[in-house]
């Protein structure tokens, strides 16, 4: 699965102001609902919802929040790229700058789990969050996100 399958120029967000989890999240759904045609406010409460579950934050300064919906007949990823980090109660303490969201159909069992597997796969590699924290903006985080050595990641 190429990242390309599940954001587009326009599902990158290079520069959010944010100063808590929750308005990241709030952020992120405002946009998220917006791109998979959903009502903002049922993506911020499935958000929340699995937050309460456990934290996605996964160290490192990233976090992959995300959630089914019965609507959704296709997988939407949405990546920000935070103005300033903010707390998000990861497993390794560290505030998270670097956020990629998935919305997934409800029956999307295998196909849910390998795109959270090769998000985690991709940022997980040291040299691509540089990358991604260093560009200047969308269209530049999205390139490094969908370059062909991304993939391989």
């Amino acid at each position: 699965m190429d990242l390309s399958d599940l954001i587009s120029p326009d599902s990158v967000i290079a520069r959010l102001k944010a100063t808590s989890k929750k308005q990241a999240l709030q952020e992120i759904a405002q946009r998220a609902a917006r791109l998979a045609r959903l009502p903002e406010r049922e993506v911020f409460e499935a958000l929340l919802e699995r937050e309460r579950l456990g934290t996605t934050g996964v160290g490192q300064g990233i976090a992959l929040p995300h959630a089914k919906f019965p609507e959704l007949t296709r997988l939407h990823g949405l990546f920000v790229r935070l103005d300033h980090p903010v707390d998000f109660e990861s497993i390794d303490d560290r505030p998270v700058d670097l956020i990629f969201t998935l919305l997934a159909p409800e029956d999307a069992g295998a196909e849910h789990l390998k795109a959270l597997a090769r998000i985690s796969r991709l940022l997980r590699n040291q040299s691509i969050c540089a990358k991604l924290r260093g560009a200047e903006d969308g269209d530049a985080l999205y390139a490094i996100l969908t370059e062909p050595t991304a993939t391989a990641a």
